[in-house]
């Protein structure tokens, strides 16, 4: 039988051969003149300029993969889904040939809107902030090089990938292809668990079986979004885990989280003397050079040499808390908006002084804590092919079942506060500094 989408050309390609470009780990993914043609737009060039991991990458050396390398993979992904989910004919007489089209170009270019060090400054939760989505929708402007090529070459318009990427309408199709891009086993997920692990040099976000996920795939009972047969359950899990310990250990790594904070700190202290739309269309090493020319003579200029000169200086973590250590004081911090934050960190730093009887710089204690959004949580339903029945993932399993019943970011993301080494050092051992935190965080 034919498959549904074999008359696109990277699919075919996926299956029989065909112009290829090579990334980690050994993929490679389809490359057709098409496909070449949005790839050589200026607009997607520039990712080429931002790395995928950002500060992470002072601490793991080799976390200096880029969105450019990390688009790709979700690319590829993308037609693997497709392969597999072609074959479900729930699928494949819901989405067309021409959305499928659709959602392959919708994941190249689902990073498009994204600037240097963007999650960080969006964990912020600044008002003032152009929302990278906005990004998205100039760089797919008719007018620009990338949504011309869109048209020409794909017969495309570039406001139904920009439909896919942020939701203006709603159907059936539209359903099921962001659930692909953007939902409990999506593509994205599928690519940066196993990329981020490869280049941060640690294992964790490998060890499950994406051939098997993938060979599982089907449209969910409902049919607005995938599940899995009962074969990919174990794969299933095993991502689910991945996902939990690659949070843990790299994502929130103490020392990622210290770098993630000084910049934080300077960021906020400097975005409202800066033109951010300008800047943010910058590669990340001239974001870099812009933060620390506006910085110059300011309190924050430190914090810039310490996680940008060319001698690494961060600041070192005095005590940290999780729900289930301390949740009092957990939940009086997680969560809240940056501003309270530097407030509390900013009362603490008084009693410093006066416990230590000098004076200390105002960017010499930071509070890190989770931002206000969440995760999104992973639930997907196992479909049982011989009674005919979808059940969800974490009712059948009890490694999922055991992180459904708590909030993934309770445990994986941490309320750490961090200190210039010194005062750390002086800090650490004072066994009133948790009650200092207590007392500033309920004024």
């Amino acid at each position: 039988m034919t498959h549904p989408y074999s008359e696109i050309p990277e699919l075919f390609d996926l299956q029989a051969g065909g112009p290829i470009v090579r990334i980690p780990t050994g993929q490679d993914v389809p490359f057709t003149p098409r496909v070449r043609a949005i790839v050589d737009t200026a607009e997607f060039q520039r990712l080429r300029n931002i790395t995928q991991l950002g500060l992470a990458g002072r601490i793991y050396p080799g976390a200096t993969h880029t969105r450019f390398e990390h688009a790709l993979g979700v690319f590829h992904n993308s037609l693997r889904y497709l392969w597999q989910l072609g074959k479900d004919e729930r699928f494949s007489s819901t989405v067309s040939v021409h959305q499928a089209e659709v959602l392959m170009v919708a994941a190249l270019l689902h990073d498009l809107g994204h600037w240097p060090f963007c999650h960080p400054i969006e964990d912020m939760g600044l008002a003032d902030l152009p929302p990278h989505e906005a990004f998205a929708a100039e760089f797919l402007s008719p007018s620009r090089e990338l949504g011309q090529v869109l048209q020409s070459e794909w017969s495309i318009d570039p406001a139904e990938v920009l439909d896919v990427l942020v939701a203006k309408t709603d159907s059936m199709s539209l359903r099921l292809m962001r659930s692909v891009l953007s939902g409990p086993i999506d593509i994205d997920k599928m690519d940066y668990l196993e990329r981020d692990s490869l280049h941060a040099g640690v294992p964790y976000g490998r060890n499950f079986d994406r051939n098997r996920l993938i060979q599982s795939l089907l449209v969910n009972e409902s049919g607005d979004g995938l599940a899995i047969t009962s074969k990919g359950k174990t794969a299933a899990e095993l991502m689910v885990f991945a996902r939990y310990v690659m949070f843990s250990e790299v994502y929130w790594h103490h020392a990622v989280r210290s770098a993630t904070s000084m910049f934080a700190r300077s960021f906020f202290e400097l975005h409202r003397t800066m033109d951010l739309p300008t800047l943010f269309q910058q590669s990340e090493f001239e974001v870099i050079a812009e933060l620390r020319r506006s910085a110059v003579g300011s309190e924050v200029a430190s914090l810039l040499d310490g996680v940008f000169g060319v001698k690494r200086r961060l600041h070192k973590r005095v005590v940290e808390f999780s729900l289930y250590q301390t949740p009092d004081l957990y939940r009086a911090l997680a969560g809240r908006p940056y501003s309270e934050l530097i407030g509390v960190g900013t009362r603490v730093l008084d009693t410093a002084e006066r416990w230590l009887g000098r004076t200390l710089n105002p960017t010499d204690l930071l509070i890190d804590a989770p931002p206000i959004h969440k995760e999104v949580e992973f639930k997907v339903d196992i479909f049982h092919p011989k009674e005919g029945v979808y059940r969800p993932l974490s009712q059948v399993s009890p490694v999922v079942a055991a992180l459904a019943r708590t909030q993934f970011d309770d445990y994986v993301k941490r309320v750490r506060v961090f200190a210039e080494p010194t005062l750390a050092r002086e800090l650490a051992g004072n066994r009133e500094f948790t009650q200092w935190l207590t007392d500033a965080a309920a004024t």
